[in-house]
């Protein structure tokens, strides 16, 4: 579904990442891993339009979606999730789900699907985003992406600034999305969390991909355990 080649990208000339590679299949839930610093938020970035690469090649489904702007690779089926959430503090629940299926009308259908699988958000409709709480703000901030139908979701960090029992909801929520046949790819830093979600993986480190396999074959990796999972 998602095949990224050689991707440079970075800000004021200077790269952050370099020559990175990875692919994600139909169906996968797919981590990146790596220490604060890695380069994960500016790969995402680059993949989903929002940073301009400086090398290297993005195609989503069959189709090069490298230099397309970021509204458009949002209509090819791409949901971005960014860990800062980037929500309007003024703007009700029900706004920021409405503007998520922009261009087009919110679908009743899929609002129902994300009222079902966040139904404290169905309580607050009204409420202002910017009153919710740090675990209510990250469901809105999925529940906006999933009212565009994407295919795949890309999230940075989603259990940024969440409790240990706000960030286990978050990835109850993604396995429930998984189940629905949704396409996930995910950078983390909690990776137990991640792991428990995901098929395969890769560790970014320095900006590069350093390491890949299965979520089975990483947790057994020494290196992966000293540096991630502190069991070494």
């Amino acid at each position: 579904m998602l095949e990224v080649s050689g991707l440079a990208a970075g800000y004021n000339g200077n790269n952050v990442v370099h020559d990175v590679s990875f692919h994600v299949n139909e169906g996968e839930a797919v981590m990146i891993i790596g220490s604060n610093g890695a380069g994960k938020t500016t790969l995402f970035r680059a993949i989903s339009g929002l940073l301009v690469r400086s090398a290297g090649e993005v195609v989503f489904q069959g189709k090069a979606i490298s230099g397309l702007p970021a509204q458009r690779i949002v209509r090819h089926g791409l949901g971005f999730v960014p860990a800062e959430r980037h929500l309007f503090p003024r703007m009700t629940v029900d706004d920021h789900l409405y503007l998520g299926a922009y261009p087009g009308r919110p679908d009743p259908e899929t609002m129902s699907i994300v009222l079902d699988l966040f139904p404290r958000l169905a309580e607050r409709r009204r409420q202002r985003a910017g009153t919710l709480s740090g675990g209510e703000q990250q469901m809105l901030a999925v529940g906006r992406a999933l009212m565009s139908q994407p295919r795949l979701l890309v999230l940075d960090e989603p259990t940024t600034g969440l409790a240990p029992k706000l960030a286990a909801e978050a990835y109850d929520a993604l396995a429930m999305l998984r189940g629905r046949g949704l396409t996930v790819l995910v950078a983390e830093q909690q990776v137990p969390l991640a792991m428990a979600l995901s098929d395969r993986g890769y560790v970014l480190e320095n900006g590069m991909i350093r390491m890949e396999g299965s979520s089975a074959e990483l947790a057994e990796n020494p290196d992966v355990q000293r540096s991630y999972l502190g069991l070494v």
